[in-house]
């Protein structure tokens, strides 16, 4: 049988007939960016383990990603649906400027655009969603990170200030922000305080010596008797369902988003097995390599129906947190099983910068525990399932 055309794998499934012109053409410029402007220079960045997160972040500011999916204060006011496509591209690129952009958007920003006062709106999410001014997001401190209740940061009243001791841990942009939303005990509840970084007090060393999202900016903030006006205290979020909202727009990003890396990985390996010979033909033409690639292309053609259905969800005001879970749990599963399967197919060069997959791979090491790990989110299906909370 002669060869016949090449199908990609999203395209296999028809999924740009459901995704609505102007999500697509948003969803394009993204790529274009990407491909163009970061993609060049992401292995450089990740072998250095730096990135110029300044010079990104006024990029991405003039692209109009930065909460692109909030009203208002200079932003887009996009679809949900278009943000997930704009975090797919971002992350097909890497998993660190994705990151940037959700610490940003879903997480600051969205915390003061739900959370805050009239005054912190205008005085921060213009210049954030421009790319003038970065935020980091203080919820996980290095005894808590599943159990957020458990926190030991403190807000305590001085007159009419608030004072802030305690520490953070695996903030991403947290040595490159300008703003902290940080997120404390009092004697009330846990609060939510907006805290400029160069308040006297406040620190934030970096994280070195990862191997996985190298090319993102991870820091330990660190509050010494931090001392805050009653105006930095957002007003509207009381107890933890104020950080919870916050996390869960993240988390919808990231059902997009970890496609994107197994997108690049599989396109990746489609091209190598195409090229590459072995016994005098190509790679692609053997049984078990075309078994490979079938099973991936169903993993992630199902997860992107998944993202997709949870797009259309959440622009109709329907989508719940038990969804996300759903979304998040499957998709980053899938998007590490295929990353490491398409590093079989490209053998010893898969381990190499000059391919992204060994990158996307320990990328998604750090997305599969971060923003809830996968047994929170089993938990938390489990509880819709059965309506026993089990994470006791």
């Amino acid at each position: 049988m002669a060869p016949s055309t090449p199908q990609t794998p999203l395209g296999l499934f028809g999924t740009d007939l459901l995704i609505g012109e102007e999500d697509r053409a948003i969803r394009d410029t993204v790529r274009r960016y990407v491909d163009d402007r970061f993609r060049p220079r992401v292995a450089d960045f990740y072998e250095s383990g730096s990135i110029p997160a300044r010079e990104l972040a006024a990029e991405l500011g003039k692209l109009g990603v930065l909460g692109m999916h909030l009203e208002g204060y200079g932003c887009a006011g996009t679809s949900a649906t278009a943000y997930g496509l704009a975090c797919m591209e971002l992350e097909a690129g890497d998993s660190g400027l994705r990151s940037l952009v959700s610490v940003q958007g879903s997480l600051a920003m969205y915390a003061l655009w739900k959370h805050g006062s009239e005054e912190q709106k205008q005085e921060w999410l213009p210049r954030m969603a421009a790319g003038e001014a970065i935020g980091c997001f203080g919820l996980t401190e290095p005894d808590f990170g599943s159990d957020p209740a458990g926190m030991r940061t403190r807000a305590v009243r001085d007159g009419s200030d608030w004072v802030l001791n305690g520490t953070k841990m695996w903030i991403t942009n947290g040595s490159v922000a300008d703003v902290a939303v940080v997120w404390a005990r009092t004697d009330d509840r846990v609060r939510g305080f907006v805290v400029p970084t160069d308040a006297p007090g406040f620190s934030a060393p970096e994280i070195r010596k990862k191997m996985s999202l190298r090319a993102s900016v991870t820091s330990e903030l660190v509050l010494e008797d931090v001392r805050l006006p009653a105006s930095a205290m957002l007003p509207e979020a009381a107890g933890l369902s104020g950080p919870l909202s916050c996390l869960n727009e993240a988390r919808y990003g990231i059902v997009f988003g970890a496609l994107g890396a197994a997108r690049d990985c599989l396109e990746t390996a489609l091209a190598y097995v195409g090229d590459r010979r072995i016994f005098d033909k190509p790679l692609a033409a053997y049984q078990l390599t075309q078994a490979k690639l079938t099973d991936m292309s169903l993993e992630l053609g199902k997860g992107m129906l998944l993202a997709l259905h949870l797009g259309r969800l959440k622009d109709e005001g329907s989508l719940r947190p038990e969804q996300i879970s759903l979304g998040k749990l499957n998709n980053v599963r899938e998007a590490i099983a295929v990353a490491r399967e398409c590093r079989t197919l490209l053998g010893a060069a898969g381990i190499t910068l000059e391919y992204p997959i060994m990158r996307h791979a320990n990328n998604l090491e750090s997305v599969l525990t971060y923003e809830g790990t996968s047994e929170v989110h089993q938990l938390i299906v489990g509880q819709a399932l059965t309506g026993e909370p089990a994470f006791r």
